[in-house]
């Protein structure tokens, strides 16, 4: 099903209103402005791969006035992906770059999609393994055994975490032990040519323990601290995805202290072994991955660690797969001052992209646009730019937050919308129908969860 064409801009202390555009011209675009597109043509993901790696990337033919009855068309020569990586990876917003979506942009996002779906696929989810819950293979088979074996990176350590979470009588002590839940990578020599830069990448998956699921649903915030010189208490993020990333654990086989703490060592040391050649963070999640991978960026860029040794900022990109909400209001605007870009990528259906803060987010923290509610430093905010796809399948509805599902759909070729027939009419009136069911029960879903999130936040506020 070809993705709907929507933008949505709200103002501050504006009501939210949504205008439906044609993706045509360039639209400026901020980090505080959510943006969704329709997709352009890409008919298959060999076409998208090939195009990054080509970056045979062309410009719509603009038609000047006939000349003899002929219109002659003028092409803007592709430029190499040495020149374009940064505007790609953010450093302006995507201004222009997604309205229409950009070849080049488009082909980058699958690309760290299918980079963290190699998580998916290595992982171990047979309990008679050795590996149980676990990486099935070694870092250096890793990728290859995924089918990714000319993806230009080489994987330099394992990372593992577990929430701090408390579980009724000791049931299931064992699934809050450390567990693998991502790699980092760092572009290959060739890689790092035709990507004009060395690219060290972070790659996580989503939720599968039940300790991880639990810490899903610990939705009040807290304060992150990160920087013991300045704790920001202001700046305040999901308990539950805190605990993940700074819990310690000891006792796993694998385990080397916190994922907060194997995560800064191995990027500072990354850093510091290239740091002659030019260099990108790249930090990629799907579900509650992507909210690690936020944590992430903010952490390093908060400390600094982003920064070559002789002075120099390090670009820090976040592609984020069906990822919830991860802080506050204030924990948006300090990643937006120190430069963390997100380009957020959700499924219009994924009720996951609407927590937490399904009641409480960024449109319930003021009152006629100039009187700030008492809950307003408890209200979740989205960070960054949002590319919104829609999908589902009636039959299936886990497929709203399957990533393979948001790879597949970024893959598909939206036709041109021919003449209405009487058939083309039926099936455009039963799809609309089973639309309106599916979004029915979404709706009752989401009116629950709700009531709940409301519950526990009158509990955080002690009223």
């Amino acid at each position: 099903m070809a993705a709907a064409a929507k933008l949505a801009v709200v103002a501050p202390g504006a009501p939210t209103t949504t205008a439906r555009h044609r993706a045509c011209a360039p639209l400026a675009v901020s980090s505080a402005t959510p943006v969704t597109f329709s997709l352009s043509s890409v008919t298959n993901k060999q076409e998208a791969i090939t195009s990054a790696a080509t970056a045979v990337v062309k410009k719509e033919a603009v038609a000047p006035p006939t000349t003899g009855g002929r219109a002659e068309a003028a092409l803007t020569p592709p430029p190499p992906p040495a020149c374009t990586w940064h505007e790609v990876h953010g450093a302006d917003d995507w201004r222009g770059l997604v309205e229409p979506l950009h070849p080049l942009l488009r082909a980058e996002i699958v690309r760290y999609g299918e980079l963290v779906a190699a998580c998916y696929r290595a992982f171990d989810l047979d309990p008679r393994s050795k590996r149980y819950l676990n990486c099935k293979h070694g870092k250096r088979q890793m990728l290859r055994a995924v089918g990714m074996d000319g993806a230009g990176y080489a994987v330099t350590k394992y990372i593992y975490a577990a929430p701090d979470v408390a579980l009724p009588m000791g049931a299931g002590r064992s699934c809050s032990k450390s567990r693998w839940i991502g790699y980092v990578a760092v572009a290959s020599d060739g890689e790092a040519a035709r990507l004009g830069r060395r690219d060290i990448l972070v790659s996580f998956r989503g939720t599968v323990t039940c300790s991880e699921w639990l810490a899903n649903f610990m939705s009040a915030l807290a304060p992150a601290r990160f920087d013991p010189t300045d704790p920001r208490p202001d700046v305040r993020v999901e308990s539950g995805f805190l605990s993940l990333y700074t819990s310690d654990d000891f006792s796993g086989k694998f385990t080397t202290g916190s994922c907060r703490n194997q995560l800064l060592c191995e990027i500072s040391h990354l850093v510091a072994k290239h740091k002659n050649e030019g260099i990108s963070i790249t930090l990629a999640g799907h579900s509650m991955g992507s909210s690690l991978a936020l944590l992430l960026g903010y952490d390093l860029a908060e400390l600094g660690l982003n920064s070559y040794p002789n002075g120099g900022t390090i670009p820090i990109t976040v592609f984020s797969f069906a990822g919830p909400r991860v802080g506050n209001l204030e924990f948006k605007n300090r990643c937006d001052e120190l430069g963390v870009k997100v380009l957020r990528v959700v499924n219009v259906n994924d009720p996951v992209t609407k927590m937490p803060g399904v009641l409480f987010n960024e449109s319930a923290r003021v009152l006629a646009g100039r009187y700030e509610l008492p809950w307003s430093k408890a209200c979740y905010a989205h960070v960054g730019v949002e590319v919104a796809l829609d999908f589902f399948e009636a039959g299936d509805l886990a497929c709203v937050h399957d990533l393979q599902a948001y790879i597949d759909q970024l893959l598909k070729c939206p036709n041109d919308s021919p003449v209405a027939s009487d058939s083309t009419m039926e099936e455009e009136e039963d799809e609309e129908g089973k639309r309106r069911r599916v979004a029915s029960m979404f709706g009752s879903w989401r009116w629950q969860m709700a009531v709940i999130r409301a519950g526990e936040l009158m509990q955080a506020l002690g009223i």
